[in-house]
């Protein structure tokens, strides 16, 4: 196919053709593109089309749709299949596409970063070394369009080092780009935060500085996953002053009025919290020194946030941060003081055990019970604020039970003054005795697992308000080994959920739980890609 206007024209017909809501309309133009794919110069035709800003945007971004699916079908060659794209083509397509990405408007950038991030997943370094210091280049033009769209293409390139299993292959290609990267990346992050001071007073600027800190500190956290780099060892004073400056950063107009989509200001101080806990679980060695003033922030950060679920995520990944420190006996004496713990406990824990996924229960209530059960609701407030518990259990189990038992009946006692209205407070209490309960082995080798929470009144017997109650008390059951006594215990109500069945592990050792967290962040990262 030669690249010529006529053909242009008749490639942008075609691809409107393809957003018809008439079938037969649609159809035949997907057919034909299917078909002309082959050809040479068809990834460039489109290429050239998607620059043209004469073109509608709507054909635009279908071209570069378009060519994002051309390259994940295509690229990506078999060793028993034939490649479909032509050498020079492959060649063209690696010289233009950074440089087209980076000058195309938002909606055509993501497009293309992803295709970049597919070519790369197969080329980069062997077969495109250049790639890394083309998007380095940029950082010195000082636009946050380019930046930003080099930011994007970064992590989304680098993202696949979060779940990727350790290969001499892996290590030779993150020292690589460490050597490109990293200093780069570093000295962009210092000179981002000095703009925001610049330009405390202007929000359009503050938007795309902050998103700019929050992709910053994406790529930081895939870059750290596997290992800590010498390099972000030998600068942690640089990147750790300026988290703490990010999580007690206070952009007023920044702020989400949204009270279910989270801002970028809560995105960023919950990619930090992300590249914290990493720090708190994998380099505690390297980042003690750093510990106390990130649990402060931390803990400030929390009893400061409301209940919208815009913040969902930031106070899960706060919770998850605080466990991890938590688990790890040299860092009990940041908590051991008996007014911290009863803080911990009455304005972070509780809050975030109120029964919030009433959606997701009233459409699929199996599988709200199962990923009770399975523990595989990781990213919810009331999955940390259960870590949480079970955490501190393990190194200050009398005065969690003392100081949890008078909650107990507080929301217990608000049940039964309207259990109509305030059955969530019921609910709150029954997931806050299996919490405790599924502390499981550590607690029954000793001897103590019948102690009761509450102290006074029993709590299991009045499970019968909510299946979800039920469920709950099936999942401590599991955990204990104990499940036909509980199960006598409960009334017996409407059938469970297929998960009864499962079960819960005893209590597992750090090192255990660091590893299925890992697992599930794998999982979730690759839901998320």
């Amino acid at each position: 196919m030669e690249i010529s206007d006529e053909n242009l024209r008749t490639l942008g017909g075609y691809l409107q053709q393809t957003l018809s809501p008439d079938v037969n309309v649609r159809r035949p133009a997907e057919k034909f593109l299917e078909g002309v794919e082959v050809n040479q110069n068809y990834p460039l035709l489109l290429l050239n089309l998607v620059h043209k800003p004469e073109v509608d945007m709507t054909i635009r971004v279908a071209g570069a749709v378009a060519f994002k699916n051309y390259i994940k079908r295509n690229w990506p060659v078999e060793e028993d299949q034939q490649d479909r794209i032509h050498k020079t083509d492959r060649d063209a397509i690696k010289n233009l596409i950074v440089t087209l990405m980076l000058t195309s408007p938002e909606s055509i950038q993501k497009q293309l970063s992803d295709a970049i991030s597919i070519i790369g997943k197969s080329d980069f370094p062997l077969k495109w070394p250049e790639l890394i210091t083309q998007m380095v280049e940029k950082f010195a033009t000082g636009d946050f369009h380019v930046i930003n769209g080099v930011l994007r293409t970064a992590h989304s390139l680098f993202k696949k080092y979060r779940y990727e299993f350790k290969s001499n292959e892996l290590w030779t290609e993150i020292k690589y780009v460490l050597e490109k990267l990293a200093q780069p990346l570093t000295d962009l992050l210092v000179a981002t935060m000095n703009l925001a001071q610049t330009h405390a007073n202007d929000v359009n600027a503050l938007k795309i500085i902050y998103n700019s800190l929050m992709l910053i500190c994406k790529v930081f956290y895939s870059l750290n996953f596997q290992d800590l780099p010498e390099f972000f060892e030998d600068n942690m004073e640089v990147w750790m002053t300026n988290f703490h400056a990010m999580l007690t950063a206070d952009v007023k107009c920044l702020q989400s009025t949204d009270a279910e989509e989270a801002g970028v200001m809560e995105q960023l101080k919950s990619q930090v919290c992300d590249n914290i806990a990493l720090y708190a679980q994998k380099y505690d060695e390297e980042f003690c020194s750093y510990l106390p003033q990130f649990v402060t922030d931390v803990w400030s950060l929390l009893v400061g946030t409301g209940l919208e679920p815009k913040y969902d995520l930031l106070v899960s990944n706060a919770l998850q941060f605080l466990s991890s420190v938590a688990e790890r006996n040299q860092y009990r004496s940041l908590f051991e003081d008996n007014t911290v713990l009863s803080s911990i406990c009455e304005k972070v824990i509780i809050p975030n055990m109120e029964f919030r996924d009433q959606e997701l229960f009233e459409d699929n209530p199996e599988e709200y019970t199962r990923r009770d059960i399975e523990g595989s609701d990781v990213d919810t407030r009331r999955r940390a604020a259960c870590d949480l518990v079970n955490t501190l259990s393990q190194h200050f189990e009398a005065r969690i039970m003392e100081i949890f038992g008078q909650y107990l009946q507080v929301m217990l006692a608000k049940y039964a003054e309207d259990p109509k209205s305030n059955w969530r407070s019921k609910d709150a209490a029954l997931y806050l005795v299996t919490s405790l309960v599924s502390r499981g082995g550590d607690a029954e080798a000793r001897g103590e697992a019948d102690q009761s929470p509450s102290g006074h009144q029993p709590v299991l017997p009045a499970a019968d308000t909510t299946r979800a109650g039920k469920g709950g008390c099936e999942r401590v059951a599991g955990s204990q080994g104990r499940r036909h006594q509980v199960h006598n215990d409960l009334p017996h109500g409407p059938a469970q959920g297929p998960g009864e069945g499962h079960h819960r592990p005893d209590r597992q050792t750090p090192d255990q739980r660091e590893r299925r967290r890992a697992h599930l962040r794998r999982l979730r990262l690759r839901k998320k890609s």
